[in-house]
Formats: C-alpha cells, structure tokens, sequence
C-alpha cells in the first residue's frame, strides 16, 4: 500500500480489487448497490490500458461468482481512447462481451468536452448489441438537454450528474444555480420518458426536487436510483435506503488515486468545498 494512502482512504475503497470486494460486500450488507471504478484515465501507453481490460474481466468475475450488488463504470481513456479510438472500442468490447455473458450492466463515464462526443458516438455504435450497457451526462454542458431527449428516444439507461471538469463558458453554464436548474429540467425528462435513470448528487436541494418530480409524476421509488460517491455522508445513503430508494455507491479502487483526487480539486473550485462540507456531514 502506498504510504500516503490514509490521505485517500476515505474516499477510495482500497488499492487492490481484493480490498474493494470486501467493501462492496459490506455496502451490500446495509441494502446499498454499488458502481465499481478501477481509477485511471488519459492512458498513453497500451500495456496499462491492456491491463485495465485484465481487471475489468476479473471484476466481473468476482461480481457473478460472489453474487455482488455491483456493476461497472468504465472511463474510455483509461482503455486507450487518447491512444487509438479503433484500439480503445476493441477494449471495450471485450468488456462488454464477458458482461454480457455474465449479465453485469456496465456504465460508460462521461469525462471532458473534448471526449464527450467521442464517447456518445461509440455508445450509440454498441447500444444496439448491448443493452447492458449506459451513460453519463452532465448538467452544465450546453449540450445536454439534447443529449439526454435522443437517450431516452432510444431507451438508454443515462446517469445524471452536474459535472466536475473546469469548461469554457461556451459549452456549459458556469454560474451553480443555473447547473441546478439545467439538472432539475433533465432529471423531469428522465423520469417522465427515461429507463430507470440514475441521479449522482450530494446536494441535498437536487435530491429534493428529483424525490418532488418523481412523486408527481407517479414514479415509484424503486423506478429510479440516486447515487453517491463511496465515503461521503453515509449515514444519509442508509437513511434514504431506508425510506425505499434505490441508492447505489460509487466505488473507486486502484493505485491512481492521486492524480484522481488532484485533478478533481483543481479542476473545480467547487469540488474542494463540497469535500470539505461533507467531511462533516453524516
């Protein structure tokens, strides 16, 4: 183990795969489902995109031979994107083919603008063949709310969140309280025409408004899931298991949590804030 891990351990499930099981059983045990993510992106080199594959096959595995509450989210640059995108989509349709086999949904992470397009053009390519397969969309990008209207044309699983990369003014809203509203009008229309949409947030003003429209709009609890990330307020991702919601926690794992962490604190300013309020939040 590295010997600055305790500065990541509460947010990172451990740095072998083997730690990270044992925390998905342990969520699994108080009714949470979880999303695995090995940490890593803006690979370079083939041998550590390769052996991303290795642990992915692996991992699922472990999620049908241990009967885990688990699926997979996937960063497409951590599979050679940056490299080679016919290279990349090769990858990831060996993923794609053992979960298909071993039934486990795997989700498609959205990361900068410049790979946005980039990742929806090969989802829309694969969707077809697997529909265990989902994606992620960002509030504040401009172009989300159509996005999100040909998702849910296609009956695409779509997880919600605001959006973590620093971006220019001329592809997404900079200001939080328009972030808020973009995420509120997007989450209406994933429940009212989307296929059991996932809402990643801490912020309890979302949280309310998506349990608000989903009541309105006759959406069972279980119709819907929020999410939250491993390690941040707890004792509130029980709470809201125990008030019948669908919670799933987002669990990373890996050796590359520092450059994780790191660009997240820099990318936003708010993302330094919002670890430091929910440090002392349950």
């Amino acid at each position: 183990m590295s010997r600055f891990f305790f500065l990541a351990r509460r947010f990172v499930a451990g740095e072998s795969l083997e730690a990270a099981v044992e925390v998905v059983r342990t969520l699994n045990g108080a009714g949470l489902d979880v999303t695995l993510n090995m940490l890593g992106e803006g690979t370079r080199e083939r041998e550590k995109a390769e052996d991303a594959v290795r642990q992915y096959l692996v991992m699922l595995d472990l999620i049908r031979d241990g009967a885990l509450k688990a699926n997979i989210s996937v960063k497409l640059t951590h599979l050679g994107l940056d490299i080679d995108e016919d290279y990349c989509v090769s990858n990831l349709y060996r993923i794609l083919e053992a979960a298909k086999e071993k039934d486990v949904f795997i989700r498609l992470d959205m990361e900068g603008s410049p790979h946005t397009q980039q990742t929806l053009d090969i989802f829309y390519d694969l969707y077809d063949s697997y529909k265990n397969t989902g994606v992620v969309i960002q509030a504040m990008l401009l172009r989300s709310p159509h996005d999100i209207f040909v998702l849910n044309k296609i009956g695409a699983r779509v997880r919600l969140c605001k959006g973590s990369y620093r971006e220019p003014s001329d592809l997404a809203l900079q200001r939080m309280p328009n972030i808020r509203g973009a995420f509120l009008s997007m989450a209406e229309q994933l429940l009212q025409d989307g296929h059991f949409p996932a809402f990643a947030t801490h912020d309890d003003y979302l949280i309310e408004g998506v349990a608000r429209y989903a009541e309105r709009l006759e959406v069972p609890k279980d119709g819907f899931e929020f999410q939250m990330l491993y390690g941040l307020r707890p004792g509130y991702q029980r709470e809201m298991r125990r008030q019948g919601y669908r919670m799933r926690i987002y669990v990373p794992f890996g050796t590359e949590w520092m450059p994780y962490f790191y660009r997240r604190l820099r990318e936003r300013r708010e993302n330094v804030w919002f670890v430091l309020r929910n440090l002392v939040r349950r």
